[in-house]
């Protein structure tokens, strides 16, 4: 938008003139009212905003408005200058909330769509103490319960594998997987509880 340098001191009355004129119609006489009063309302809405293009942008819509509406002006409720200042003030206003909620949702979006990172480090420590507490409470087993868990849970063998592989009843490895699970939560206590829930 091209702004006049120079600020409008057209008299009050020349302002009501050429708003009743313009809401009539009459473009030159917009266009003298343009360069009377943009000067003025580019300055209050770069005051509102601090973005130049922004305030060019929005001193346009307020432009465009009191073009518009010019037949609303009613100079018994204030000065043609006052009403224009106010539609500026308002369209500035409303510039400024609108993006500040449009940086809210932004926000929002960003908090709710982010991901926490996954930390593998931690994740490695974890699983390293958690794997040695585990070897340790093997090593406390009876030799037969812990081969029969090694096989069972380690080595992803059915109950009757487990038999067939140690050659023994089924029953007994039964019984030696459920013995070194009871001597395992012991040694390990509420964790391997939690973990095997």
């Amino acid at each position: 938008m091209s702004v006049p340098t120079h600020v409008g001191t057209r008299p009050s009355e020349g302002l009501a003139d050429l708003l009743a004129r313009s809401a009539a119609g009459d473009q030159p006489a917009f266009a003298e009212l343009h360069d009377a009063v943009a000067p003025r309302l580019f300055g209050l809405v770069l005051r509102i905003l601090r973005d130049r293009a922004q305030a060019e942008e929005v001193c346009q819509e307020v432009l465009l408005e009191i073009w518009r509406t010019a037949g609303r002006f009613d100079p018994e409720r204030g000065s043609p200058l006052a009403w224009t200042m106010t539609i500026a003030h308002r369209k500035a206003v409303d510039r400024v909330r609108s993006a500040e909620a449009s940086g809210r949702r932004d926000t929002r979006y960003v908090d709710s769509s982010h991901e926490v990172a996954y930390d593998v480090t931690a994740e490695a420590a974890t699983s390293s103490a958690d794997g040695v507490r585990v070897t340790t409470a093997l090593a406390g087993l009876v030799e037969g319960q812990r081969q029969a868990l090694v096989l069972a849970y380690f080595g992803g063998l059915t109950h009757t594998e487990v038999a067939d592989r140690l050659g023994i009843p089924l029953g007994t490895a039964k019984t030696r997987i459920r013995q070194g699970l009871i001597g395992l939560r012991t040694a390990l206590g509420p964790a391997f509880d939690s973990a095997t829930a």
